[in-house]
């Protein structure tokens, strides 16, 4: 039964009821009948993303939140205005983690971070693919999100689910991990990674590719990146200290092997298609030697990475 069966379904077993059902049965975890129409409610989600393209529009059940017209969200320095009926416009970048986002909810919406926080803990009320294994980061996609000021944590989220369902099966993520070797989870977190790492979208085949290269090196080499000790830690720093590198998390990718445990932030669709599709070449070390500009370089070896290191620091002196 496809998306738009099941909702009509849905509907019309709601039509035939004495009265309408209070909006928390849409919610509920257990039973039969309630379990289908909490994936409804993603289906109804799905529909609406499909019929306005790439900005979803979330209805709320409720009507406990009020919107301020005009509000900075936390974590993007934007200022959102108010649309037609009182909703808002709400862009979640790539690359940002969850925490990042929730926050960002939360002030769109008025609704305290807790609920947002407590909504995030129940991936499967969200629709989260099995492969997740219950957990969100990485899989509160990216995009513009029109936001009712109705709207519930548990329908944003779902709807940032529904549309990261969408981008799987628009880059077929199943089967491409299949291809490479690698579980969908993998996949993701690679490309949280990668988006993670690279200054531009453009680099982002080929900093996969390094990722591999490493991955797959015999021996196997350690990934060694600051990204993932940085999320480990809970911090935002762009290099480790000697102090971080001594983290026993097992994101500490200096001290373990292979890649962390899960994603690190949420990547777009360019991250997720370039962890698919990595660049072809031998590269096994990147630098962003002027991150002002944007400017990666890759290497295949140790001496040619400690002469972009060196190149780093003489733009970090000079900038």
């Amino acid at each position: 039964m496809n998306i738009e069966d099941l909702l009509r379904e849905t509907l019309s077993d709601m039509a035939r009821e004495e009265r309408p059902p209070p909006p928390g049965r849409f919610f509920q975890a257990h039973g039969g009948r309630s379990r289908r129409r909490s994936l409804t409610l993603a289906a109804a989600a799905a529909v609406t993303v499909m019929a306005v393209g790439s900005t979803l529009v979330v209805q709320g059940l409720s009507s406990r939140a009020v919107v301020p017209k005009d509000f900075t969200a936390q974590g993007s320095g934007e200022t959102l205005a108010e649309t037609k009926q009182g909703r808002v416009t709400l862009t979640v970048k790539e690359g940002q983690r969850l925490a990042q986002i929730l926050k960002q909810l939360s002030t769109a919406t008025g609704r305290p971070l807790v609920e947002f926080k407590r909504a995030a803990k129940d991936g499967r009320a969200l629709g989260l693919p099995a492969y997740a294994k219950g957990a969100l980061e990485g899989f509160a996609f990216p995009a513009t999100y029109e936001v009712s000021p109705t709207s519930s944590p548990d329908e944003l989220l779902t709807a940032m689910v529904t549309r990261f369902n969408r981008a799987a099966e628009d880059s077929n993520l199943v089967d491409g991990a299949r291809r490479v070797g690698r579980t969908p989870l993998e996949i993701m977190t690679i490309a949280s990674i990668v988006q993670a790492e690279s200054a531009d979208r453009r680099d982002m085949p080929k900093v996969a590719r390094v990722l591999y290269n490493r991955l797959n090196h015999t021996p196997e080499m350690k990934l060694q990146l600051d990204s993932t000790i940085m999320y480990g830690l809970n911090k935002f720093d762009v290099s480790a200290s000697n102090e971080d590198l001594r983290s026993r998390s097992r994101y500490n990718t200096y001290a373990h092997l292979g890649l962390p445990p899960g994603p690190i932030c949420n990547p777009g669709a360019d991250a997720i298609e370039a962890a698919l599709k990595p660049a072809a070449g031998p590269w096994l070390y990147f630098v962003t030697t002027d991150p002002e500009k944007g400017v990666t370089k890759f290497a295949t070896s140790e001496a040619q990475f400690f002469k972009l290191v060196e190149e780093f620091n003489k733009n970090r002196r000079t900038g």
